[in-house]
């Protein structure tokens, strides 16, 4: 099965809580009215598209509806999937992938599949051609780095780790030299599930930074936030607090296949602007990849 196919089928639970009811609602209606808005409002607000995002979206589709002078309900699906494109297209940026060596430092809470994405990542970017190595920087967990462990021999990469418990900067540190000694083009460092209440554990994730920053000027030049799906918009809430203490440049969105809130996307998009830069829509080792605004739309409304 190729990609689109498992993303189309993957997003047939937010399809059928989102797009499905749109067209229930437009069918057999013979006039665009203020009730109409307001349902499609509401539609959206239950997929996961956020209030604000979803009352800015509706807005949109009221104005097209005016400009183009739309008498038929039924032409409003097409009008929605463009403005829908349109906030997904905005910014968009690919993964920053330099000359030399490229430092992306992986974040988020525990249970979200944060190395699982960093195995599937590792692999894609091994596919890509790129020498890859692993930095085991969850010294909090137990099993976290085992796990990493597990996923860098599927991946075929190595992976630089200390004892658990001990500092996650030193193991950056190590994994910067490490990196740079190997001719690494791809360091990719996993940092601890942070509950992101926890000061302590935001500060230690700002000391790793820096200390990368010492070692390698400019680095990290990615900040991944990976974020589960299926929390809807308490994965806006988490990306927020992220995003103030880490700096976060993209995110992972993991779990796709598993939700009805996958409009949860767009409302990233819109509140957060931090570009959806991979998605993940299964178990296998190819299920990770890079996010296209275009086939996610499609996909979407089928």
């Amino acid at each position: 099965m190729g990609f689109f196919s498992k993303l189309k089928e993957g997003l047939t639970k937010t399809s059928q809580n989102f797009v499905e009811k749109i067209e229930t609602l437009v069918t057999g209606r013979k006039h665009i009215d203020e009730e109409l808005y307001e349902e499609l409002e509401e539609i959206l607000i239950q997929a996961d598209v956020g209030v604000n995002t979803s009352m800015e979206l509706v807005e949109a589709v009221r104005k097209k509806v005016r400009e183009r002078k739309v008498e038929d309900p039924a032409e409003l699906k097409d009008i929605l999937q463009e403005e829908i494109s349109a906030i997904l297209d905005e910014g968009k940026s690919p993964l920053n992938l330099i000359e030399g060596l490229t430092v992306i430092v992986v974040v988020g809470v525990n249970g979200v599949g944060k190395t699982t994405t960093i195995g599937k990542l590792a692999n894609w970017l091994k596919e890509e051609g790129r020498k890859v190595l692993l930095a085991a920087g969850d010294t909090f967990r137990a099993a976290a780095i085992d796990q990493l462990e597990i996923w860098s021999n599927r991946a075929g990469v190595e992976v630089i780790k200390h004892n658990e418990g001990a500092d996650p900067a030193a193991v950056a540190y190590d994994a910067v030299q490490a990196a740079k000694a190997r001719k690494v083009d791809c360091l990719i460092v996993d940092t601890a599930g942070r509950l992101h209440t926890k000061t302590n554990l935001m500060e230690e994730l700002k000391k790793v930074k820096r200390v990368i920053e010492r070692e390698l000027p400019g680095a990290p030049h990615e900040v991944l936030l990976v974020l589960d799906a299926t929390t809807g918009q308490n994965a806006v809430s988490q990306a927020k607090l992220f995003g103030e203490a880490a700096g976060v440049t993209g995110i992972a969105l993991t779990k796709l296949d598993g939700t009805a809130k996958g409009g949860v996307v767009i409302s990233i998009k819109r509140e957060l602007n931090v570009p959806v830069k991979f998605i993940g829509v299964g178990e296998g080792m190819d299920d990770l990849r890079e996010f296209d605004s275009r086939d996610f739309a499609q996909a979407l409304f089928g």
